[in-house]
């Protein structure tokens, strides 16, 4: 997915301190998608109170979405650099292209992964099939000796794994005995975690990792704290499990995503990761002339998306809150 912001801001995103062990939730923004009959997307990475959890610096969630009333998913042909991109459905079915020559049918319960590097394009267009449009799209910064890694896509179908009083399909990394085989390029885990009305779960987790809870559906509390659906809990290292309790009467469903504290500066802007502001121009001023750096999506009905203005002001430093025990 494309960040369509048109004055996308600059983000120099730094490590933190010591580990935390409370509860810090996050709000989403509602950032439309495309043009006036959009679709809206709740970002909740990056934002000013925290800007990567591990390795995971961009979380869209979205729907349910009537793309009867909105028209759904259609971004044009776009760049990425530096990242890769984690698509996972709840909903509805989206066609992927990209410069790889990728022709993917992104579905609910199925990971389609895609990795940048150096420089991809890509395409996602909602089919005609769908009629509700529900998901996350997110964001991996790639370690700077593997930022310029070659072009790569993978798909992968995680089975459900039986959890007590729900179930979870692990499309990264390992939860609950379970592990993808996707690869990455530093400790992460993803996962959809469901629960039946009033169960309670209990996760092994890696204390050398934190984590984020994006809740979908109903309401779930997690280290004393209760999340509401469109809201992300951040949890620091030190913690060897996490407890997730539905505390209403309906099923409720979070993606629980995981990794290391990130200890590199990265700085985002548009669809670019780089590591200083100049990188950022070169990779824009790159895409609007067409360098065979990002290749070419074949098959898609338009043109290809435009980059937003350059920026113009100098870089500003802005990094993680110090995490406190």
């Amino acid at each position: 997915m494309s960040s369509t912001e048109t004055d996308p801001s600059e983000i120099l995103c730094a490590p933190g301190g010591g580990p935390r062990t409370h509860m810090e939730v996050l709000t989403a923004r509602d950032v439309p998608l495309g043009g006036p009959r959009a679709m809206t997307v709740r970002r909740t990475l990056p934002q000013r109170a925290r800007t990567l959890i591990g390795a995971w610096c961009f979380a869209d969630h979205y729907g349910p979405d009537d793309v009867s009333v909105t028209g759904g998913m259609d971004v044009a042909p776009h760049p990425h650099t530096g990242l890769q991109t984690v698509s996972w459905l709840f909903e509805g079915e989206i066609e992927h292209r990209d410069s790889l020559g990728t022709h993917a049918l992104v579905r609910p319960g199925e990971l389609n992964l895609m990795t940048g590097g150096l420089g991809i394009s890509h395409s996602e267009v909602s089919t005609e099939r769908t009629a509700v449009l529900h998901g996350v799209q997110l964001w991996v910064a790639l370690p700077g000796e593997h930022r310029y890694t070659a072009r790569d896509f993978h798909h992968h179908v995680p089975r459900p794994v039986p959890l007590d009083g729900g179930e979870a399909r692990v499309f990264l990394g390992a939860l609950a005995g379970e592990v993808s085989p996707v690869p990455v390029f530093s400790p992460l885990l993803g996962a959809e975690v469901t629960l039946e009305p009033g169960a309670s779960t209990t996760l092994a987790v890696d204390p050398g990792f934190e984590h984020g809870l994006l809740v979908d559906l109903g309401d779930v509390e997690a280290a004393g704290t209760v999340l509401r659906p469109r809201q992300l809990g951040y949890l620091g290292p030190g913690n060897a499990s996490l407890t997730l309790t539905n505390t209403t009467d309906a099923t409720a469903r979070a993606v629980l995503l995981g990794g290391t504290p990130f200890e590199e500066e990265i700085v985002m802007w548009w669809n670019f990761v780089a590591r200083s502001h100049e990188e950022i121009l070169q990779a824009r001023e790159e895409w609007q002339r067409s360098a065979d750096r990002f290749g070419s999506v074949e098959g898609y009905d338009g043109d290809r998306l435009p980059a937003p203005a350059a920026p113009i002001t100098t870089l500003r430093p802005r990094s993680n809150p110090r995490r406190r025990g």
